[in-house]
């Protein structure tokens, strides 16, 4: 059996390394990213936007101190702005420079490497190592089904094909983090290729820690956002609050100059965690009273 791709031999190691680069991971997502790494499989993380999907993959690159690609999914998005794509100007270029001096050039003197364009999925099959770059594809749910399928060849086999060139295979395989919000299921054939997890949105005692570690805020002021956006999520909200709501919060409040969630505070500074119009107003019509922390 080949040697792990990093320097963590338990979760226990890994989590603290996380936790040395300001991410929070409880146990069962630290053995989900740790299984990924060991057996170089790609892992999709679903979970509400906000609960940390996309920081786990950026917290992976950091504390294996390698190369983070990521590729931000959308709708529309192509195979050629994902994979490569070839240099036309430059083809072009190289096309007139023969004419001008009475040559020919073949496909194949075109089409090359020296004309290609590395996009995120090839770069990350193309990283020369010696430690597997982190390949990010963030929010996969956003992208088309077509894509969706044109990526099976990549979590399957650390593989693409290009038309003009062949299948290039990875020398050092990337380690595959996939983010999904869940806006829509993903195909099963996907899944198959990965490990699962799923982020729920931490407790409190979380919230207010990794508040403490992203804004060096004082306990008092971490423990009043956790628990105001607690409650925040027990009303019925478009978009309940995830961390990075809460981090965003706790940072407006800080510069501020306030220490707690009082009524006046909550009142002003609404837009730092709630991102819909329906939703401050829902919160209005309750009473900012609602996230007033009981112990001050």
């Amino acid at each position: 059996m080949s040697e792990p791709s990093s320097p963590f031999r338990d979760a226990v190691t890994l989590q603290a390394e996380l936790g040395s680069v300001g991410y929070l991971a409880d146990d069962a997502l630290t053995t989900a990213l740790l299984l990924a790494v060991r057996m170089q499989q790609p892992i999709l993380l679903e979970g509400e936007p906000g609960v940390g999907k996309t920081e786990a993959g950026k917290a992976l690159a950091a504390v294996l101190n390698t190369r983070l690609i990521r590729l931000q999914c959308y709708e529309g998005l192509s195979a050629a702005e994902a994979l490569y794509e070839w240099n036309y100007p430059r083809q072009l270029l190289a096309i007139r420079l023969a004419e001008s001096r009475g040559a020919v050039l073949r496909d194949a003197d075109l089409f090359t490497d020296e004309y290609l364009l590395e996009r995120p999925l090839l770069a990350a099959i193309s990283h020369p190592g010696p430690r597997p770059a982190v390949l990010l594809i963030d929010e996969v749910d956003r992208a088309d089904d077509e894509f969706e399928a044109f990526l099976l060849e990549l979590l399957a086999d650390a593989a693409i094909t290009i038309a003009e060139l062949g299948t290039r295979r990875a020398v050092v395989p990337p380690i595959v983090v996939l983010t999904s919000n869940r806006t829509r299921d993903l195909h099963d054939a996907l899944k198959r290729r990965c490990l699962y997890h799923w982020i729920a949105y931490p407790d409190a005692d979380r919230v207010a820690a990794i508040i403490r570690r992203r804004v060096n805020a004082t306990n008092q002021l971490a423990a009043a956002v956790a628990a105001s956006v607690g409650r925040l999520r027990r009303l019925d909200l478009t978009k309940p609050p995830g961390v990075a709501e809460a981090i965003n919060w706790a940072m407006a409040l800080q510069v501020l100059g306030l220490s707690t969630v009082d009524e006046g505070a909550a009142e002003r500074t609404l837009g730092a965690v709630l991102k819909y119009s329906e939703d401050v107003t829902a919160v209005r019509e309750a009473g900012t009273t609602v996230l007033v922390c009981d112990d001050g």
